[in-house]
């Protein structure tokens, strides 16, 4: 009719009843309780005991969960902080790598005497066929198309669209782009084409010139476009034929395009050498 857990339940519910009429009986009267007072004492007891301790358990519990929580936010503050502060950290570098590189350019600018813009490349042709860059200064800065690009490493490219506030370099490894050019050591002369990829290639080299691999190639300034002795890149490989009378001549550029960031555009036609070159 009524299962054991009921049946403990009331007798548990039975036990704390008379436990407290036994402590509110002891309260009032300061003397030793009567033979039926200390019966039911020592049967009451051993549960009052156990329901202290089941008490003073759940206590600790509980403030262990509050500890638990309050060490919880704590944890997600101080991440929260030093996140930030490794942000901040971050932006820093960034700020400082970034003011490196202007410095690099700004001492290269004072040794050149034409005049020289600097810009920032914001955009870069996804296109596996077309190699240009776009960067954030555009004719209101006396931005012109087939104004030459540079940085000190050597050539970049050449304008070959300008808007108000962008414009559009074609790289120097471009299959459309093209630099007179000469050997710096022995005064070869050829035309560097833009090979597609992370190369060029010098042409109409004449097999009775002396060069070698890792000789420097620079603008001849010939081309009215670049002014002479700026770097190209340096030969790479030279396949001379037994038949005809030009060298096939390939040049790894001295620009590394994949991490380029910022560029100086000359602003005016010159056609002088830049100092130190030549």
């Amino acid at each position: 009719m009524f299962s054991k857990r009921m049946i403990l339940v009331a007798l548990v519910i039975v036990l704390v009843a008379v436990n407290i009429i036994l402590l509110t009986i002891t309260g009032k009267h300061t003397q030793a309780p009567s033979g039926l007072g200390r019966g039911a004492l020592v049967i009451v007891s051993p549960f009052q005991k156990q329901f202290t301790a089941f008490f003073d358990s759940l206590k600790d519990t509980w403030n262990q969960y509050f500890y638990l929580v309050s060490t919880a936010e704590e944890n997600q503050r101080l991440k929260k902080a030093l996140g930030q502060s490794l942000e901040q950290l971050n932006r820093y570098s960034e700020t400082e790598i970034a003011n490196d590189r202007l410095r690099h350019l700004l001492g290269f600018e004072k040794e050149i005497p034409q005049p020289m813009i600097a810009a920032q490349v914001v955009g870069k042709d996804p296109s596996a066929w077309s190699k240009t860059i776009i960067v954030d200064k555009g004719t209101r800065d006396s931005v012109r198309q087939g104004a030459p690009v540079v940085i000190p490493e050597g050539i970049v490219g050449v304008v070959v669209e300008a808007s108000a506030r962008y414009a559009k370099v074609l790289l120097l490894t471009d299959p459309n782009s093209a630099v007179d050019a000469l050997v710096q050591r022995t005064r070869a002369r050829g035309i560097v084409k833009g090979g597609g990829a992370d190369y060029c290639v010098f042409d109409y080299v004449l097999r009775k010139h002396e060069i070698s691999v890792g000789d420097i190639v620079v603008s001849s300034g010939l081309d009215g476009v670049f002014p002479k002795g700026f770097r190209v890149g340096r030969i790479s490989e030279i396949v001379r034929q037994n038949a005809g009378i030009f060298q096939q001549v390939s040049v790894t550029p001295t620009v590394d395009f994949e991490i380029l960031e910022e560029v100086l555009i000359i602003s005016e036609p010159a056609y002088e050498s830049p100092p130190g070159e030549l």
